[in-house]
């Protein structure tokens, strides 16, 4: 049993709440266990630079932690000077957001996906991406019951799941007190059609096989199709 009563291969329980700010085309407030992240989906009808004007659309992201949601305060990115780790983890969600949705079916817009911890115990980037999509599929159905896009872009949800080693054993979905003192941490990504987005896996400490990896995904793919994927469809209503 871990700390929190768990079983090894137990998720903690996870609560997708939608509609918590009036203004953005989607949000939603995932509570994953103890973290708490609210995300919200904005839409601008302009594309990055670098993107051509034909019709492409872009999906992008932001992360950051609200200064009291750790166990000490947290400093805000100011001046425009974000930290590597907020940059590291809005990229990973940005990219494995933009697998939600076909991109040429957009039309020229860009939707910001911001995602705000509340609190953190554990988890908060597979918490970003897993309630980002959510956000994200809100922010289109409404442009869709708008009459604002024709055809659905919609490809399918995206979800994560943190994993780790912790004193020789495989857990899933750790919590900050199990993520602080693993051995080995990871980060799985899929689609809900099971295909494989991203795999984060690092040493902590020492390095580590290649079987428990290949099991752990294994597993990790199992419990984001049977349990997490079903959570963001009725969020969505779908």
């Amino acid at each position: 049993m871990r700390s929190d009563g768990r079983q090894n291969d137990e998720m903690r329980e996870i609560r997708i709440d939608t509609g918590w700010q009036p203004s953005p085309e989607g949000s939603v407030l995932i509570q994953w266990g103890e973290t708490r992240v609210l995300c919200s989906a904005s839409i601008e009808n302009r594309v990055p630079p670098f993107l051509p004007s034909r019709g492409t659309g872009w999906v992008t992201a932001e992360y950051d932690m609200v200064p009291g949601s750790g166990n000490k305060r947290i400093r805000r990115d100011r001046g425009g000077q974000v930290k590597g780790r907020s940059q590291e983890i809005q990229r990973l969600v940005g990219r494995s957001l933009r697998q939600c949705v076909r991109a040429d079916q957009l039309g020229e817009r860009t939707f910001t996906i911001d995602c705000d911890v509340l609190v953190a115990d554990g988890g908060t980037r597979v918490a970003s991406i897993t309630g980002g999509a959510v956000a994200l599929r809100l922010a289109i159905l409404r442009l869709l019951s708008a009459g604002d896009l024709q055809t659905d872009p919609w490809k399918g949800f995206v979800a994560a799941l943190s994993m780790g080693i912790v004193q020789g054993t495989p857990l899933i979905d750790l919590c900050y007190e199990e993520d602080s003192r693993a051995e080995m941490d990871m980060n799985l990504v899929c689609t809900s059609a099971g295909t494989l987005v991203e795999l984060q896996a690092s040493a902590e400490q020492g390095s580590f096989p290649l079987e428990p990896l290949e099991t752990m995904s294994r597993l990790g793919l199992s419990i984001i199709l049977k349990e997490i994927v079903p959570v963001q469809k009725l969020a969505a209503g779908e």
